[in-house]
């Protein structure tokens, strides 16, 4: 095949935007007519290249506008060091049916012992399964949520959230929460009642959350949405950061 033909493919290549098979086509144009592979063969086999590289882009794209603090998988969880934790009904959560079904998640317990390294695991699954995914802090969300009812965007706030497949709520509880901010929590999670998943990590357990909220009737009605459709995880085991601080200074 002349340079001219190679250079006119690749024009066409890029025009449609099948970059991915721009680096492996003459490869696999070489290996097909030593092979004497079939026409369909061929087209198979650049076919599968692309289809690759969008998926890599996807996800990665995906990974990104998840705004996860880190990247960790379920897999480098220590399951061994918090033996309370039920890891065969963890693991089952990585085929990601809670999200189909609209489920949530609510890992509870003290600092340290690995929720947020859960939620996130859980997250890059979905991420990898092109899900829309968002992670936040408890307090981000609530900041973001006052501003919007101040400049009078709330309800446009409220449906972008609603429209993502799992939102992470980390770290409920390490700061005080006003009757105004829980009201406005109160919305977002009735606006995704049975409309999408919540994966949410607490260091308070659920009859603690009237003291969070600083109103009980408010914290009864958020539980009784987040828990309706949940797997709740109660997390007892010591603290990751102290077992290696620990390990340090020896």
């Amino acid at each position: 095949m002349s340079e001219e033909l190679y250079n006119q493919i690749d024009g066409h290549l890029r025009v449609l935007k099948f970059k991915g098979m721009i680096p492996m086509y003459r490869e696999l144009s070489a290996r097909a007519a030593a092979g004497n592979l079939l026409y369909e063969e061929y087209l198979a086999l650049l076919l599968e290249e692309e289809v690759k590289r969008k998926t890599e882009v996807s996800v990665k794209t995906k990974i990104q506008l998840s705004r996860l603090p880190y990247q960790k998988t379920l897999e480098e969880f220590e399951f061994s060091f918090q033996p309370a934790l039920k890891e065969k009904e963890v693991i089952k959560l990585s085929s990601l049916d809670f999200i189909e079904q609209k489920e949530n998640v609510l890992f509870l317990g003290p600092p340290g012992v690995g929720k947020t390294h859960l939620a996130v695991g859980l997250a890059m699954k979905a991420c990898m399964a092109r899900y829309r995914v968002l992670f936040t802090t408890a307090q981000k969300l609530i900041e973001e949520l006052v501003l919007s009812k101040r400049d009078g965007s709330i309800m446009e706030k409220l449906m972008a959230y609603s429209r993502l497949h799992l939102l992470i709520i980390d770290e409920l509880g390490y700061m005080p929460i006003t009757r105004e901010q829980a009201n406005l929590l109160f919305q977002l999670i009735s606006i995704r009642y049975e409309k999408g998943s919540i994966i949410l990590t607490s260091n308070y357990n659920f009859d603690e959350w009237g003291k969070v909220f600083d109103d009980n009737v408010v914290a009864s009605a958020i539980i009784d949405r987040l828990v309706h459709h949940a797997n709740v995880f109660y997390i007892t085991g010591g603290s990751y950061r102290l077992k290696n601080k620990l390990k340090k200074a020896k």
